[in-house]
């Protein structure tokens, strides 16, 4: 009898972790890279460039660099900055669309070594890095894609105009490349702005196998899809790999069920909306409460927040910046360095004994990400007696980190219940706070948004700033009758997602297009627009700070139908 108890239960336990395997092998799950990048969490921008002197957002290679001497420049003074709010890694911006290279490159005279900084013997890049390796801080770059000098236009992600001229810069980038690549130790990061034609993959394994990527065919994060600092809810870390494989995957091709692990990063300003200094743009710092809202937004829902810095024409990071960083850092500190209890635990329901009656306003949860995205629905309970539970918060996607926070409610014991999961939960964290923000609980009810929308469906796709841009027979091409040509260079004025539509009312049914092409700078630039099939919606990926210059963002579509009187509207996507 004995024997044959031990031996079924052998059998059940074997059974149970072959289903535990095949469940695990079914869900998408981070690579160790991966892994190691979202634990960071926080990381900084690094936006210096020829603009800072011009008091500009994007530059044409047109200012004179000799009247560059950023001469108090000093990089651990950057770094004392990505410290302050708890940023583990550095993104440098070491070229620009400008073209200024801030290393001592081969590939042009617009760089560092023809300035004043250092007498034209300075390195800022390597600098930096050995700044980096002695603090333990990460070192991301940046490299833009495009070039002007080479006709490789705003937007293009390395696309030239003339194609005569691509093979030749093809050379110029990937040189580029594997100069930073190849002289500063390995990057952690390495992004792509806007997607990038030029294949770099051979470079980029050479020198950075271990490297995260953003943007390109080798991309294994994406951008959420707007400069704000929020990422939507639910926040899912999967994508289908046909979107993951573009390059240019947002949150909006988040699936839970999807086959490719591709976590979010969510990158704002300091200033709004700013990403180099000027003396004017120094005015619009955003708040304390208004960078905590991106914290909750970003990191809070499972992403990595990526705050910008923008060092002015001394070299240096503005003092009030540098206060509000030490503030925003000081604050989540405060908050969150030391729950009052935590635990871990693995099935639907965990539980966290507090051992007396105690009073808490913030539950953060965090799975095991390393056995992929599980949860798909939960509930926090609590409990004074041990008999009687209330609700007191719900959600959907937990992934890396969840940050509930809730009016104040006194609890001997909570519990978390996963009531929809692909695969028995992991739970790594699920820990107890008392923060004490009276701001917090004004806007909050326990079963909304930070915005009052209920979490039972989720929120996905908000719109604003609607514009009605004229009527579709005033932009017919005279040679095909459903064939139109919308010039939006002068409404599109920040990065994100726009949709552009066509219909008589801006609820009404939509004159679906059967094809549609964005424009950059009068060049058709592939990857960038995509027709939504289901609503006849046309989905624009706008990636660079638009120079609102003519004909520079246009969209060229056909419609299945004949136009009458239908009106264009455009308007912006945005997550809340």
């Amino acid at each position: 009898m004995i024997r044959n108890i031990l031996f079924f239960s052998v059998v059940f336990t074997i059974a149970v972790h072959s289903l535990f395997a095949q469940e695990v092998k079914r869900l998408a799950t981070p690579s160790p890279q991966q892994l190691q990048w979202q634990n960071m969490e926080q990381t900084m921008f690094i936006c210096l460039d020829p603009c800072t002197w011009e008091g500009i957002e994007q530059g044409d290679h047109s200012y004179p660099i000799e009247k560059m001497n950023p001469s108090k420049l000093d990089v651990n003074q950057w770094l004392d900055a990505a410290e302050a709010f708890g940023a583990k890694m550095v993104l440098f911006v070491a070229k620009h669309s400008s073209g200024f290279c801030w290393w001592n490159t081969e590939t042009t005279d617009y760089g560092i070594r023809n300035t004043a900084y250092k007498n034209g013997k300075g390195d800022v890049l390597k600098e930096l890095s050995d700044a980096c390796w002695e603090r333990g801080i990460k070192l991301g770059i940046y490299v833009y894609p495009g070039d002007l000098t080479w006709g490789a236009y705003l937007g293009g992600a390395g696309r030239t105009k003339d194609p005569a001229k691509q093979e030749g810069y093809n050379k110029v980038l990937r040189q580029q490349w594997e100069e930073v690549l190849s002289r500063y130790g390995e990057a952690t990061e390495i992004w792509f702005d806007g997607n990038c034609i030029i294949p770099i993959d051979d470079i980029k394994e050479k020198y950075a196998p271990n490297a995260i990527v953003f943007g390109s065919s080798m991309a294994n994060i994406r951008w959420v899809g707007n400069e704000r600092g929020y990422a939507p809810y639910p926040a899912w870390n999967t994508v289908k790999k046909e979107d993951g494989g573009t390059g240019s995957a947002t949150a909006a091709h988040s699936d839970p069920n999807g086959d490719m692990w591709m976590p979010l990063e969510v990158n704002t300003t300091l200033k709004d909306h700013y990403w180099f200094w000027s003396p004017e743009n120094e005015k619009h710092l955003k708040s304390l409460d208004q960078l905590l809202e991106c914290y909750y937004k970003s990191v809070g829902r499972g992403g990595l927040f990526l705050l910008n810095s923008a060092p002015d024409t001394s070299g240096l990071i503005p003092a009030a910046d540098m206060r509000l960083y030490q503030q925003l850092g000081d604050e989540i500190r405060r908050r969150f360095s030391q729950s009052i209890k935590e635990t871990s635990g693995k099935g639907e329901v965990v539980e966290l004994e507090l051992n007396k009656v105690t009073e808490i306003d913030h539950v953060i949860t965090m799975e095991d990400i390393a056995f992929g995205e599980r949860v798909r629905k939960y509930t926090i309970e609590g409990t004074k007696d041990g008999n009687n539970w209330f609700e007191i918060v719900k959600g959907i996607s937990v992934g890396h980190k969840r940050i509930d926070k809730f009016k104040p409610v006194k609890v001997r014991k909570i519990r978390f219940h996963a009531s929809e999961h692909a695969a028995p939960p992991v739970i790594k964290k699920l820990a107890v706070y008392m923060v004490g923000d009276k701001k917090d609980y004004d806007r909050l009810k326990s079963d909304k948004d930070d915005f009052g929308n209920s979490w039972e469906a989720g929120q996905s796709k908000e719109y604003i700033d609607l514009v009605e841009v004229g009527k579709v027979s005033g932009f017919v091409e005279t040679t095909n009758e459903r064939q139109f040509t919308v010039d939006l260079s002068k409404i599109i004025d920040r990065p994100g997602q726009y949709e552009l539509f066509v219909a008589k009312k801006v609820n009404g049914t939509t004159n679906k297009p059967s094809e549609a092409a964005l424009m950059l700078e009068g060049v058709e630039t592939p990857g960038f627009c995509k027709i939504d099939r289901v609503f006849g919606r046309m989905e624009l990926n706008i990636t660079a700070h638009p120079t609102m210059k003519d004909n520079s963002i246009k969209v060229i579509f056909n419609l299945a139908d004949k136009a009458q009187d239908e009106i264009v509207f455009l308007r912006k996507v945005v997550f809340n």
